[in-house]
């Protein structure tokens, strides 16, 4: 089961992430740090959000090309999501604090990077809760943003915006912004005109009541397993996977082999963090955006079937696979459900963080 991270905890790691003269840390970037950003961005995030920042490439990833959430969400906005994720969706945790690759350094130094590059300037909001007719923004969501958003706010062709934990980062007011102004360069339009205001304060006191029930989470990280463990079940003979298009296993077939305790490498391709917050037992976080000359150095090179799985559900799989391939590794899949699948069939998964110290 994955575990929410609550908004007490996220306060206390954010102010770590913005903490020091504000002009050193968002002033204006010269090319060598404009350079990093922007290389950082292919490694981490090109995947889903896309190459020019054009979104909606893998899981409905929202473009970051768009004037109005850059305006709207920087930088608070923009460093949680970098910095801690969007628990319980594919939008990993970042920040070293939660188990990823990045440092506050270059989580800022991209949050300043992805406002550069759109050239707009922050919108002062309101740090006030906006006040609004619960029942009536059910009901207006449910007509009006339902149909992409999903009706639980899931995410559809759109994203999640009933997410717990995106709900208790952001603000209202940044909420509001969103439903008023809309996000240019997306099929998210305007809907000021569309809804009255008491409809549009509605639906942002009916998102409100989404984030609910937190829990103090520390995390205490799991450490990964050394090469020396990387084989599963080292002494048994290989599974007899049954793959489709030459490239993916199923989770029933994957579930099968473990049962039977083949022979295999499991790759969790996914940022670290996601790894720590649940996994198939017995696989190894390699995300995506590692060296590929670190990882291929500790693989086993005498035909072991190596498996990788992500949760998009297969495009960084994929892309590591599709790469181990190029370099000779002949005996590799991909899982076709990916983990949210494999969670969604009732498979088991091992948690890497610790249970919850206390709760409010």
């Amino acid at each position: 089961m994955i575990k929410q991270v609550n908004r007490s905890l996220i306060l206390f790691l954010l102010v770590s992430l913005i903490s020091g003269p504000l002009v050193a840390q968002f002033g204006e970037m010269n090319q060598e740090d404009s350079d990093a950003a922007a290389a950082d961005y292919q490694k981490y995030c090109a995947l889903c959000h896309g190459v020019n920042r054009e979104g909606y490439v893998n899981d409905h990833a929202p473009s970051l090309r768009s004037e109005s959430l850059i305006e709207s969400g920087y930088p608070t906005e923009l460093l949680y999501t970098i910095g801690y994720g969007r628990r319980g969706t594919p939008m990993a945790a970042f920040s070293t604090e939660m188990g990823g690759p990045m440092s506050r350094e270059e989580i800022r130094r991209i949050t300043r990077w992805l406002k550069e590059q759109v050239g707009v300037e922050p919108v002062e909001l309101s740090p006030e809760p906006v006040s609004g007719d619960v029942a009536l923004g059910k009901a207006t969501f449910a007509l009006h943003c339902a149909k992409c958003h999903g009706a639980e706010g899931e995410g559809i062709t759109a994203p999640a915006i009933g997410n717990p934990a995106m709900l208790s980062l952001t603000s209202d007011s940044f909420l509001k912004y969103a439903i008023e102004n809309g996000r240019n360069g997306t099929e998210m339009r305007s809907f000021r005109e569309e809804l009255t205001p008491e409809e549009i304060d509605g639906i942002t006191a009916f998102l409100r009541t989404r984030a609910t029930g937190w829990q103090i989470a520390l995390p205490v990280l799991e450490s990964p397993p050394p090469p020396a463990e990387w084989i599963i079940n080292p002494d048994a003979p290989a599974p007899d996977f049954d793959l489709e298009d030459e490239t993916y296993v199923s989770a029933a077939g994957l579930l099968a082999a473990l049962q039977e305790k083949r022979r295999m490498v499991l790759l969790d391709t996914r940022v670290t963090s996601m790894w720590q917050m649940a996994h198939i037992e017995g696989s190894v976080p390699l995300p995506y955006y590692d060296d590929f000359d670190t990882v291929t150095a500790n693989l086993p090179t005498d035909g072991t079937w190596i498996v990788g799985y992500c949760e998009c559900p297969r495009a960084a799989a994929e892309s590591v696979i599709e790469e181990l391939r190029k370099q000779g590794f002949k005996n590799t899949a991909v899982l076709w459900e990916g983990i949210q699948g494999w969670v969604a069939l009732g498979y088991p998964v091992s948690i890497g963080q610790s249970e919850p110290t206390r709760s409010d």
